[in-house]
């Protein structure tokens, strides 16, 4: 039998991972876990939720039965890297939470290459059916008590006719696809479970070119125009979503800048019913708002994103 050399490389997908001939994955980046916590200065509390597939996030409650809009998010890391707890993303809600007054479900899902696309959208989907299990009325989704047990921040604290879904980069494209699957003729998620608004930052689009990233992690893609990686190829489905403002957000030197103006001007012109609005950020690159939170653009970006979840619709 021949053994393969361990440091033999199969595939490299800088910056993401590099797979080995004998199965191994090498990432380049991996998250800082960091536990959930109630913060005394902002009065925002977290908890891992639903066997922890996601991070739930309760801003400061100064009167019983106070009810707040839901923003249910996911983060991005090309499909690859990052994670819901990491350092980064939970710092980034933290802040969210508490300058939006909004409650938060941040998604973890599974990774590739070990768990291809679509794991992903499926894991997100399932978070997202677990949170409208908590809707009154939702007998479409009903299961017997042993199998499912409310959780009391969102049965006390959730307005679910004001949802927003949100995501940066891959997250962003996987959002756009919860969307296209709420709206669904079936009403999947009840009439209950109302999505009022979508915030798609630095989305991770495809196009009609090939890309061998995409074609590796996700092996069951129905090709340069599958929905999921390439929605502006596919203007009824962009014209059937259910949601009715949706924010992009790009940066001039992002290298999806393109991708996201495509996908603006393809659900403009897909006849969609919903108010779409983009925002470019000059001198920044992709996914700049993570790497530096704290700078003055960063803030402004921050602000249009709180402004966005306060407005009344």
């Amino acid at each position: 039998m021949v053994s393969i050399p361990a440091d033999e490389i199969a595939h490299d997908f800088s910056p993401f991972f590099r797979v080995y001939k004998d199965g191994r994955v090498e990432r380049f980046h991996y998250s800082i876990y960091v536990s959930p916590s109630d913060n005394p200065n902002t009065g925002v509390r977290s908890k891992d939720v639903n066997n922890n597939s996601a991070r739930l996030y309760l801003p400061k409650i100064t009167e019983n039965n106070q009810k707040f809009p839901l923003l249910i998010y996911i983060h991005g890391g090309g499909f690859s890297i990052e994670s819901a707890f990491s350092t980064g993303h939970d710092k980034y809600l933290h802040s969210i939470v508490a300058k939006a007054n909004v409650v938060v479900i941040s998604i973890d899902y599974r990774l590739a290459p070990e768990h291809p696309l679509p794991a992903c959208y499926d894991d997100s989907w399932a978070v997202i059916t677990w949170a409208a299990l908590h809707v009154e009325m939702c007998d479409h989704l009903i299961l017997t008590e042993e199998e499912f047990i409310k959780e009391a921040w969102l049965k006390d604290h959730v307005d679910f006719s004001h949802v927003f879904l949100a995501g940066d980069s891959a997250g962003a494209n996987i959002v756009h696809d919860m969307v296209v699957r709420a709206s669904a003729s079936e009403k999947p998620l009840g009439d209950g479970f109302r999505i009022v608004g979508t915030a798609l930052i630095h989305p991770f689009f495809g196009n009609d070119e090939p890309d061998e990233y995409c074609l590796f992690i996700f092996p069951e893609c129905q090709g340069l125009d599958d929905p999921r990686l390439n929605p502006a190829a596919h203007p009824r489905l962009l014209s059937n979503l259910v949601c009715l403002r949706i924010k992009v957000f790009t940066a001039e030197k992002d290298f999806l800048r393109d991708r996201s103006l495509t996908y603006y001007y393809a659900l403009k012109k897909s006849g969609w019913k919903g108010e779409v609005e983009i925002m470019e950020t000059q001198g920044e690159d992709h996914v700049f708002h993570l790497l530096e939170p704290t700078c003055e653009k960063a803030g402004i970006l921050m602000k249009r994103l709180v402004d966005f979840f306060n407005e009344k619709i």
